[in-house]
């Protein structure tokens, strides 16, 4: 065997070497993502249900002021659910820290509700509209409301330019609504 054929061995070896070195990773994970449908990314990374299309709100009836809005609608008395609801709007809002001041709340109130002077000591950055549900447009824009009363105890999302983009059921964990707002935080350039 010469010098010559053993070097043109090795180095067929390291051509081969190299490809594989390059092309495994890229065959390992083309089979993960489409191979294995355990570890294929899920396609929706919001918590909330998106509003499709966005619905604008009319700014006259709202004090938007170019911020992101939680607006949580309640209908009646403000009851353990409707304090719940809020108290977690006011946790998710702190949590936000320096990007606190870019989201605002906004409680709006239907019918006989609420022992007001509580309301504003437990929720001094709370903005309260009164609403009427048989003659307020703006409860005929919001998802699957209109006069339904069972659709109340949704907290919405409202982006800056007023538009209703999303909603959250009452049950809706905390945890997702912080993080839906920071990844719209950081990649917003209004409000």
């Amino acid at each position: 065997m010469n010098a010559s054929s053993a070097q043109d061995r090795y180095q067929r070896w390291l051509l081969v070497g190299l490809a594989l070195a390059f092309f495994a990773p890229l065959g390992a994970a083309f089979y993960l993502y489409y191979g294995h449908s355990g570890l294929a990314p899920s396609q929706r990374v919001n918590s909330g249900v998106l509003v499709d299309p966005p619905r604008p709100l009319p700014a006259r009836v709202l004090s938007l002021a170019g911020k992101w809005t939680l607006l949580y609608w309640a209908e009646g008395r403000c009851a353990a659910r409707c304090r719940a609801a809020l108290y977690k709007t006011r946790q998710v809002r702190w949590s936000l820290d320096r990007d606190r001041d870019r989201v605002q709340r906004i409680f709006l109130a239907s019918g006989e509700c609420c022992d007001w002077p509580l309301l504003k000591t437990q929720h001094p950055d709370l903005l309260t509209v009164r609403a009427d549900l048989h003659s307020n447009s703006l409860l005929d824009l919001m998802p699957e409301v209109g006069v339904a009363p069972q659709f109340a105890g949704r907290t919405y999302l409202v982006d800056p330019l007023g538009n209703l983009m999303m909603y959250y059921p009452d049950d809706a964990p905390p945890e997702g609504m912080l993080e839906d707002l920071q990844r719209l935080l950081k990649f917003s350039h209004i409000g």
